[in-house]
């Protein structure tokens, strides 16, 4: 992992990105905090956590219009705004554009969920992966971003958990028809440099994997120090295809980050009490050696070789400071041999070295 960029005071270290030509620092700004994620975000403050983000050496910056209906868009546009281009990579997402004539919601198919943004732009946001509408997207993105090129993009949130289990296979369906041969054509043109898929669930991820030419996926939750289960296949075939990683999530939704506290969370809802042992067991043998449980999270993912980035939300310049400087802390072999003797990691699981 090398590579210096520009307008970084602290380097981090860098990745490719699978197969593109595209290089990344090994951690992202996700910016659903800035579409005032279940709670509003000041403006200044927004703006300054994507600054501090820059200042520490973070390169790779993820957004897209569904955070606070294209509100985070605008907030990462106005924080990378005075850099030079070459300075950062910029990713965003497809699959859902704005009616500025509607406001308020999101337009979709009943069933269909949404997470709760707490304030975010009074526009109407329209589910539609359709070809068109996946060009308007990416249109409206550029002009709320006010970027002259986006290099990633993103077909976003086409799983059971948005749609449901009726009507993920037709949206599944349009996607592949309609948003790839877009961002494919983009691709091709030279106006993208990467295109993948965001979701949440390692199914899907393995099904746009297997149906058409992806140069990254951005994953939540579902390769952590709490679970490995995306390692086969979908991990195995990432790394076989190119498919460069993005990993959000990593924290499962804070409990690996607070630890087994009271009201910890995973995966969004308060964390089951087998969750909360295995937990407090991780912790235990991170403590034997001397490291913090979330520096042991933030780590444990890089230690894959299709993992580009480990992409972490943050509310303020401090929240940055304290995941980079997590990332420099030294982990001891050991502490990954003990996790697998006592059976809270998969055996076959690559550790960092």
């Amino acid at each position: 992992m090398s590579g210096e960029k520009p307008g970084a005071s602290v380097l981090l270290p860098s990745r490719r990105l699978g197969k593109s030509e595209l290089s990344v620092s090994v951690i992202g700004f996700g910016s659903a905090p800035l579409g005032d994620l279940y709670a509003k975000l000041d403006e200044e403050v927004a703006i300054a956590t994507v600054k501090a983000a820059v200042a520490h050496g973070v390169t790779l910056f993820d957004t897209s219009p569904h955070y606070g209906n294209g509100l985070a868009e605008h907030r990462i546009g106005a924080g990378l705004r005075s850099l030079a281009r070459e300075a950062y990579v910029l990713s965003t997402k497809v699959g859902r554009w704005m009616d500025p004539l509607r406001s308020g919601g999101t337009a979709v198919a009943p069933g269909a969920a949404a997470p709760g943004f707490a304030g975010g732009l009074r526009h109407m946001a329209v589910i539609d992966y359709s070809r068109d509408g996946t060009l308007r997207a990416f249109e409206q993105s550029l002009l709320r971003l006010g970027a002259e090129r986006i290099d990633i993009a993103l077909i976003h949130d086409v799983d059971v958990w948005t749609h449901g289990s009726d009507a993920v296979e037709a949206r599944f369906k349009e996607a592949m028809e309609g948003a790839y041969q877009a961002l494919h054509s983009l691709r091709r043109e030279g106006v993208l440099k990467a295109i993948g898929v965001g979701l949440n669930e390692t199914r899907m991820c393995e099904r746009f994997a297997r149906a058409g030419d992806f140069d990254t996926m951005l994953l939540a939750g579902r390769y952590t120090l709490l679970e490995q289960d995306a390692l086969d296949p979908f991990l195995a075939l990432a790394a076989q295809k190119g498919i460069g990683l993005m990993l959000g999530g990593v924290f499962n939704s804070g409990i690996l980050a607070t630890g087994a506290i009271a009201g910890a969370h995973y995966n969004y809802r308060p964390a089951p009490a087998d969750i909360l042992a295995k937990t407090e067991r991780i912790e235990e043998v991170c403590r034997a050696h001397g490291v913090a449980l979330a520096d042991a999270a933030l780590r444990f993912p890089l230690g894959h070789a299709a993992v580009s980035s480990v992409v972490l939300g943050a509310v303020s310049a401090d929240e940055i400071s304290r995941n980079v400087k997590s990332l420099a802390r030294p982990i001891p072999q050991a502490l990954w041999r003990d996790l697998k003797s006592e059976g809270l990691l998969r055996q076959d699981a690559p550790t960092p070295d």
